[in-house]
């Protein structure tokens, strides 16, 4: 639900104030539109936001869950509309913004009023409503098709992590009544759907039955771009170092080892430890260039031993198939192959390579925060990944 900007204001006026006399003329309207306004996100949010005394206005608990998260996605959309104009912060409407994520998303007029199952020429002059107020254009149009400029995507940014915000609200809201409101999105990295995610969720939904989780999966540019416009809320995998963002903040969960796997046919399969030079002489399978894994392996295999040929995927189907019906190597984490090793579908070889480990753990962004479901789902991913770790270190000692 995305509520109308105006009266998210106005509430926030009454609020600070304690008055719809005061909230009245800081926003310029009248008593009654305050009321109304206030009246309209009650009945959208299905309860009070102020208790109505003979000694004035008060706000209720659910009026500053409300109250406070307002004030952050309005703190963040204010900044980019006044630095576009001075009047945008007044005038912008949530229709607006609506269309302009959806257009520099799809980078097309028509295709955005599409998604958004609206006309095109709706979604056209809602962007023409902004840019006149703008004073400039926020699409450039080219023989090549429509792009964004950089006011256009960085606006579109402010208002998806507003609307999070709200988003955000509307869960913290349904949980002061018991409900179960909102859903979790997260950015998940290859090993993180093989080990940590699957005991995290079984976890969290011992106290979160029938909260909605989303797993998105993609190389990790587009679940950073996701996490950093809002769309999505956590990333799990492995942390990149530095950050490739200032925005981003990253927590340690544990180091995870690399391991060299073969199919249960290969030639190199023994007890005995194979040297680089033997292990060049195959061909791979690894991930693609710009992951932690792969800076490890590229860093082992440089030019003098450098294997015949390379297949890059992320898919552990696709490794564990490929490795059994060919002389390929797989170079995975460890934890990824944990259910493969143990069922004899993949060969974990003896192979001592220098420095195979790389850090797991927990992408945020920074200044995000999380609801009392998501704080559960954090803290359900942290004792997952103590277990894991757990695990792990008790099967290398009995080793």
């Amino acid at each position: 639900m995305k509520s109308n900007l105006r009266h998210l204001r106005t509430f926030l006026s009454a609020v600070e104030t304690g008055s719809i006399t005061r909230a009245a003329e800081l926003n310029n309207v009248s008593q009654p539109a305050v009321t109304q306004a206030i009246r309209k996100l009650e009945h959208a949010y299905g309860m009070p936001l102020f208790q109505r005394t003979a000694r004035g206005l008060f706000t209720s608990e659910a009026g500053q869950i409300l109250a406070r998260r307002v004030r952050r996605a309005l703190d963040r959309l204010d900044r980019v509309l006044t630095g576009l104009s001075s009047r945008l912060s007044l005038t912008a409407t949530t229709s607006q913004l609506t269309a302009l994520i959806a257009a520099v998303d799809a980078q097309n007029f028509s295709l955005a009023a599409r998604r958004l199952s609206l006309a095109q020429p709706t979604v056209h002059r809602a962007i023409a409503e902004l840019e006149l107020e703008c004073g400039k254009a926020l699409f450039e149009r080219t023989s090549g098709g429509m792009i964004a400029t950089r006011a256009a995507i960085g606006l579109a940014q402010a208002a998806e992590l507003a609307f999070s915000e709200l988003a955000q609200a509307e869960a913290e809201l349904g949980a002061l009544f018991g409900r179960e409101v909102g859903e979790i999105v997260v950015g998940a990295m290859p090993l993180s759907r093989a080990t940590i995610l699957p005991a995290a969720i079984a976890r969290f939904r011992e106290q979160f039955p029938t909260l909605p989780i989303k797993a998105v999966e993609g190389p990790y540019c587009d679940l950073l771009t996701g996490l950093l416009r809002g769309k999505i809320d956590l990333l799990i995998g492995a942390l990149r170092y530095p950050a490739p963002v200032d925005d981003l903040e990253q927590e340690l969960l544990f180091e995870d080892g690399l391991s060299v796997v073969c199919g249960p046919n290969h030639p190199m399969r023994s007890d005995r430890e194979p040297t680089l030079g033997e292990l060049a002489r195959y061909p791979w399978v690894v991930s693609a260039i710009g992951t932690p894994s792969r800076a490890v392996f590229d860093r082992i295999f440089c030019e003098g031993n450098a294997p015949p040929s390379l297949v890059e995927t992320s898919s552990v189907m696709l490794m564990r198939e490929l490795l059994a019906v060919s002389d390929h190597l797989g170079f995975v984490s460890s934890g990824q192959i944990i259910s493969d090793v143990r069922l004899g579908s993949l060969v974990e070889l003896p192979a001592a390579l220098p420095q195979t480990t790389r850090a797991i753990g927990i992408g945020t962004r920074k200044g995000w925060e999380p609801t009392r479901a998501q704080s559960h789902f954090l803290d359900a991913i942290r004792h997952a990944s103590a277990q894991l770790h757990s695990n792990a270190t008790q099967s290398e000692r009995a080793g």
